[in-house]
């Protein structure tokens, strides 16, 4: 009633009471008003802001506890540098444009619901907006000199980036808010000078992310300048360190695991390669013996044109006009025509060669694509489990998968609930008989669990029934529906799990936002995908079996629901809150679709009658709890060569062979056997002059223009080169490892080598006529070095072929060749387009390291982000930094301010153009066509190196970046670790080998400062090999998995952990206590031979006379 009263008063009134209570006369107040600077009202008596205009010079207004809704009146109070409008009725924020000079603004405690109208109060450094109904930080980046902002007790979730530009802040309180995200509170980290920061300041309350365990260690490592942590002090550098050390450990943890996932995507992957060479097989010893044969059938054929027992076309169809106009001469017609049957049979035979040769090469196409397919999915299936780690390590452990195993109860309840929601009669018109399980996940998401478990006791609280007698009929397991023309890619699905399904409203179907959509039926998740992906094949014009193979493989969440109050839905009321207003949840049955669906009559369940859709209002009650991946049985064979599951059909089992069909190889032999057979040769070993000449059937060297040695056992050609006129060669078919003695031949235009044992083109030189080379069925495997060589010794090459060669980079071959060889005009079999041809001058320009691309790749951060990731340094910064170089203000300097860059990807084949850059501290050229390390001599300050993914052999180019720490070069051809390279690098704490060919480590007997190495998938296979590692005291995570040594060396493990007794984990797994016990119980006193060799410095015993081991301990021998 007073308060009522209260705002019911005149302006005059309100007025007076605001001079009575701060001791002024309102019969004075023009003059006593332009002497007050301060004013104040407390509780009541000042409903309204008015009377403002009487006190022009007020540089502090404090009003607390009114009944304010609107902030008015100030447009005279130009010097006001506090306000405050405290625990009022305050609905916006207003009015206050012209308060240019305010400093302090405390508008805590309204009902403010948007941040906005502050933008020109630029000099405010305080602001308190706490106690609101604030749902988004926004509408503050102009206030650049903003100190302090309490923003507690709102309804905030994110932070984002909308306190970029307040990098001044060092006061900030977000306590008692919506915040569920770690992600989110790295955004703090770009804040660097927050001092203070408050989550769970016990005047507030917490955040929901403030309940979740290692929150604290979080924060701290992220914000490490911070001194004040919810009200603690947190300033003692023993805090941070062990921030920092907890945080080091996890990153160490979790970069193993993810090491020993692409551990074993490599062994998947070798294993597929194995199957790949077994099915590839017959095809290429078809393709050879069938090449083999044409080419010595064309040899033939030309000798006997040759030599005039066979006319050439045109002799023959004018011996045949003969023949027709006399009559007389029937044995030169006779004649005519028996060597017009000759040579029609040759190449009715060479031409029936080359169909076997193209259908063996479709095959080969055929399996090849197939191969690339189950490539494809293995990365896939791995990056998964990966991406799930990768989260693992960004929710510090708050969000975690497990992998079902077949024993684990809940792994056989998710089973039975798949098989007991799919119906066969759904399914049945896509020739889907079954569905088979391949993997499930687990998802412990404790954020989304705490969310859920709330909702859901606030929803016991406001019922009077029992909740332990309704929880289970209210609580159900359901498929997450997506919206089929959306598929949702690995990057929603991961944002979904983490974050809830409010997350992927684009991802859902239309009308369905406010929404989400559950089923409890395979067929309602299901169909819509499989008709989707039917239609979408059909428009490209693919097969039907292609379509099969596209829905094939399918991926489900199953989320526990919480499902409250249920209605049916209206069929004509849209779904929404607004029209189910006392309902939690909605289901309607599942409609037949037509075509997709069986009919009544068909069917013989009756599943339908339990299908239904489910639409939950309220997201957080709905919590992903599982990812099942499986595959559709279908009554098609499998297309995949290499499936291990067999589906139902009529080929019966399948072989390496299944895909070849007994005519094939009936048809090859009939293709063999006809006439003229292949006359066999004896093979000539050793080319000389004589020989020579008699191949070329020729007296002189001079008159030699076509030479055919196919077929023969052949390395050399020596004297070739005196050939000076020769035009064709043939060497097809021989022993050749090179084509050195190739050279200085100024008029050869053919060359065919293929099917030989090429593995280098060094010696090949000045071929300047050059123009069709076959190279193909080598093995050629250099692509630069070979490249190079064809580019400066043939170049008028017209046409090249060098397929079926153990190309290192087989994915970008293509465009390298055509880019460098510019006035090729056929490659392999195909002719080049000017498309192809443009294409490849943009690829071979990028291949280079310009100004251009330095700009774009490189970052000037002077310090590492606290961020918890695996990946490279630079590979962090250039994704998530902003401080690229400026070209422009710094003309003359901006090479030196580089500090990051990132080149992978780039088809680089040398590094260059890096001479200027001094300080540069992170870098990384993965995934590139490097041979060498080269061109990194100026930068001498480079902490971090990454080379994954080339072809490096040697890491002869870094032994003088002493400054470098980590150190990657996986995925390349390195057969040693030389001495000279590490022997300055003394601050190397982390080297990954990974997938080489390395048989020592001796060159690692001095790096004292390593903690991590991986060098697993090389060729180390000696135990003495153990003892080079020995010095490094420090080293505490080893792993030599794919190593000979691990199942040569009976009890490896314990070996290992007895000569390196400091290690924490050994091949991914962690060290046990008892098995350094173990260890020392099997090891400790033996004597070996490895112990013998490690002191003598050889192993040499020959010489070997005495041995004097006393006071060693010893109690046994063992000598093997």
């Amino acid at each position: 009633m007073m308060q009522s009263d209260n705002q019911n008063q005149n302006p005059e009134e309100i007025i007076k009471e605001l001079c009575t209570c701060n001791g002024l006369s309102y019969e004075k107040v023009d003059q006593e008003g332009l002497k007050t600077t301060a004013l104040e009202m407390f509780f009541s008596g000042y409903p309204t802001m008015v009377g403002m205009k009487y006190f022009p010079n007020l540089t502090t207004l404090t009003l607390v506890g009114q009944r304010i809704q609107q902030i008015s009146d100030l447009e005279n109070c130009l010097l006001l540098r506090e306000l405050w409008i405290a625990e009022c009725c305050l609905l916006k924020i207003d009015g206050l444009q012209k308060c240019v000079n305010l400093e302090k603004l405390y508008l805590y405690c309204n009902e403010i619901s948007r941040i906005e109208n502050l933008e020109a109060l630029t000099k405010l450094n305080v602001v308190w907006l706490n106690n609101n109904l604030i749902k988004n930080i926004e509408g503050l980046h102009t206030l650049q000199n903003l100190q302090e902002i309490n923003l507690a007790g709102n309804l905030i979730e994110k932070i984002g980036s909308c306190l970029d530009f307040n990098i001044q802040i060092e006061i900030l309180n977000l306590s008692a808010n919506k915040v569920s995200s770690f992600k989110e509170l790295t955004n703090l980290s770009r804040l660097p000078n927050l001092k203070d920061l408050g989550l769970n300041d016990p005047q507030y309350g917490p955040n929901p992310i403030c309940l979740l365990r290692n929150y604290a260690i979080h924060v701290l490592y992220h914000i490490p300048q911070l001194q004040r942590l919810d009200t603690y002090d947190v300033s003692q550098k023993e805090i941070k360190v062990l921030a920092e050390t907890t945080v080091m450990k996890k990153k160490m943890y979790y970069n193993m695991q993810v090491k020993s996932v692409h551990r074993q995507l490599h062994d998947r992957l070798e294993k597929l390669k194995e199957s790949k060479c077994k099915l590839q097989n017959l095809p290429e010893n078809k393709i050879k013996l069938f090449s083999r044969n044409v080419k010595q059938l064309e040899r033939e054929l030309a000798e006997l044109q040759m030599l005039g027992k066979t006319s050439s076309n045109k002799s023959l169809k004018s011996k045949i006009l003969e023949t027709e106009t006399s009559v007389h001469d029937s044995d030169d017609a006779d004649k005519a025509a028996e060597e017009s049957s000759l040579e029609k049979a040759f190449l009715q035979k060479i031409n029936a060669l080359k169909e076997r040769i193209t259908f063996w090469n479709k095959k080969l196409d055929e399996i090849e694509k197939s191969y690339q397919m189950e490539i494809k999915k293995k990365r896939k299936s791995f990056n998964l489990v990966v991406q799930f780690l990768l989260m693992e390590l960004e929710t510090v452990g708050n969000v975690c998968f497990e992998e079902g195993l077949s024993n684990n109860p809940w792994f056989s309840y998710c089973c039975d609930l798949i098989h007991s929601r799919y119906c066969f009669w759904d399914f049945r018109a896509y020739g889907i008989m079954g569905v088979k399980i391949n993997r499930i996940f687990r998802v412990h998401n404790q954020i989304l669990r705490l969310k859920f478990e709330e909702k859901f006791q606030m929803f016991v609280e406001k019922e009077v029934f029992s909740a332990a007698e309704n929880y289970k009929e209210n609580v159900d397991y359901l498929f997450y529906v997506f919206n089929p023309e959306l598929p949702v890619k690995e990057k929603q699905m991961l944002q979904m799990l983490e974050e809830g399904v409010q997350s992927l409203e684009v991802h859902t179907l239309p009308n369905t936002k406010e929404a989400p959509l559950l089923c409890n039926s395979l067929s309602i998740c299901e169909c819509p995908r499989i008709e989707f992906l039917k239609r979408q094949a059909k428009a490209e014009g693919k097969k039907s079996s292609d379509s099969a193979e596209s829905f094939k493989h399918g991926k489900v969440v199953i989320a526990k629901v919480f499902l409250g109050h249920s209605v049916p839905a209206c069929a004509m009321s849209p779904i929404c809150q607004g029209n189910y207003p006392e309902a939690n949840s909605v289901f309607r049955p599942w409609k037949c679709l037509g075509k997709t669906r069986s009919s009544l009559k068909q069917r013989r369940c009756d599943c339908r009658l339990r299908q239904r859709e489910w639409f939950v209002f309220d997201h957080e009650l709905v919590l992903p709890e599982y990812v099942v991946e499986f595959e559709y049985v279908t009554r098609v064979k499998d297309q995949s060569l290499f499936s291990t599951c067999n589906v139902t059909g009529e080929e019966g089992k399948k072989s390496t062979e299944g895909f070849i069909l007994s005519h094939d190889l009936q048809r090859d032999d009939e293709v063999l056997n006809m006439q003229p057979p292949v006359k066999a040769r004896p093979k000539i070993a050793c080319l000389d002059e004589k020989t020579m000449l008699s191949v070329a059937k020729a007296s002189i060297f001079s008159q030699v223009k076509v030479l055919n040695l196919h077929g023969n056992s052949l390395s050399k050609l020596r004297n070739i080169s005196r050939l000076k006129r020769l035009q064709k060669l043939i060497i097809s078919f021989n022993e050749f490892t090179s084509l050195d003695d190739i050279y200085d031949l100024p008029n050869l235009e053919y060359c065919d080598a293929s099917h030989n044992h090429v593995i280098t083109l060094e010696g090949l030189r000045h071929l300047r006529k050059l123009q069709f080379f076959n190279l193909s069925w080598n093995q050629l495997k250099k692509t630069r070095e070979e490249i190079n060589i064809l580019h400066e010794h043939t170049p008028n090459l017209l046409s090249l072929d060098i397929t079926h060669n153990p190309w290192h980079k087989p994915a970008s071959l293509r465009w390298s060749v055509i880019g460098r060889l510019k006035s090729l005009t056929n490659l392999d079999g195909v002719m080049i387009t000017d498309e192809e041809a443009a294409e490849a001058l943009h690829y071979i320009a990028r291949s280079n390291i310009t100004q251009v691309s330095l700009l774009e790749y490189s970052r000037t951060d002077e310090e590492s982000p606290p961020v918890l990731s695996v990946f490279p340094c630079a590979k962090i910064l250039s994704q998530i930094s902003k401080n690229k170089v400026d070209s422009q203000t710094h003309l003359n300097n901006w090479y030196s301010m580089i500090t990051v860059l990132d080149l992978d990807d780039q088809h680089l084949f040398k590094i260059s153009n890096l001479e200027k850059l001094e300080h540069l501290r992170w870098a990384s050229f993965s995934n590139n066509n490097l041979t060498q390390i080269e061109g990194l001599e100026s930068c001498l300050n480079l902490e971090e190196l990454t080379l994954d993914g080339n072809c490096i052999s040697t890491l002869d180019g870094i032994s003088k970046l002493t400054k470098l720490t980590r150190l990657s070069v996986n995925n390349n051809h390195l057969t040693s670790l030389e001495r000279h390279v590490f022997q300055n690098l003394s601050h190397l704490h982390y080297i990954s080998v990974e997938n080489n060919r390395i048989t020592s480590l001796v060159g690692l007997k001095k790096t004292y400062s390593l903690i991590e190495l991986y060098i697993s998938n090389n060729f180390v296979s000696a135990n003495q090999e153990i003892h080079h590692l020995k010095g490094l005291t420090n080293l505490v995570i080893l792993d030599m998995n794919g190593n000979q040594i691990v199942w040569k060396q009976d009890s490896y493990r314990l070996f290992v952990l007895f000569h390196l007794p400091s290690l924490k984990a050994l091949d991914g797994i962690a060290v046990d206590p008892t098995e350094g016990e173990s260890a020392k119980d099997l090891f400790g006193g033996k004597l070996t031979s490895d112990m013998i060799a490690d002191r003598l410095g050889h192993s040499d015993f020959t010489e070997i006379q005495e041995l004097n081991w006393t006071t060693s301990n010893i109690r046994c021998s063992s000598f093997q």
